[in-house]
């Protein structure tokens, strides 16, 4: 009986590196990321942690290197289908509702058949809010609804900086539970962070960033 091939990454990078008006800010850099697993990624501020992953999300150019997604090249079709980032900015309209953000961000990305919208919006602590105006929410609040567009997506890959910002105990349990129930479902996590929090409790790995000397 012929064993099935090796499956790919989920992410894949090979010599990546990136500078800016010349000066390296990271790089170069091998790693990947495998179905089930969370690759954390640590360094101080300054090390290039944000920078690497709006490369990974195709927001910047890389100076040199390869991204693979799944397999494959990465390009803007796959990226789309592939990865769902969660910026610092929480990416939604200030003067649209909550529910009515989330309708637009999921027609203009995609979603999961399930759950339904009201639901994503209880799991995230938002249950209540559908109609509240972004510009009403908490800093926190608004954390839970970018939380609440990444468990509606239906990519494999979450492109995670610094995901506990502005998120109290209860937050911060909160994301390791979304991203452990990701990862047993088969995805992946690539997550920033500086070190004040603890990683996720799931299988994970850590790539280290250092400033450029």
């Amino acid at each position: 009986m012929t064993a099935p091939p090796p499956r790919s990454p989920l992410l894949e990078a090979r010599q990546l590196r990136f500078s800016r008006n010349d000066i390296p800010v990271f790089g170069p850099l091998d790693f990947s990321v495998d179905a089930g697993e969370a690759l954390l990624v640590q360094g101080d501020n300054g090390a290039g942690k944000t920078t690497l992953l709006r490369v990974l999300a195709g927001l910047l150019r890389p100076e040199g290197g390869q991204v693979r997604l799944q397999g494959q090249p990465a390009d803007p079709l796959s990226r789309a289908q592939s990865t769902a980032y969660l910026g610092h900015l929480p990416g939604a309209k200030a003067d649209l509702g909550v529910r009515e953000n989330l309708d637009y961000l999921c027609g203009l990305h995609g979603r999961r058949a399930t759950p339904s919208l009201e639901e994503a919006l209880d799991v995230v602590g938002l249950g209540g809010f559908e109609d509240a105006l972004v510009r009403q929410l908490s800093a926190g609040q608004k954390k839970r609804l970018s939380l609440a567009r990444l468990w509606l997506s239906p990519a494999p890959l979450w492109l995670m900086d610094e995901p506990y910002a502005n998120l109290d105990l209860e937050g911060i349990e909160l994301v390791n539970r979304m991203v452990r129930a990701h990862l047993d479902e088969g995805g992946a996590s690539l997550v920033t962070t500086h070190g004040a929090y603890a990683a996720p409790p799931v299988r994970t790995r850590l790539l280290a960033l250092e400033k450029p000397t």
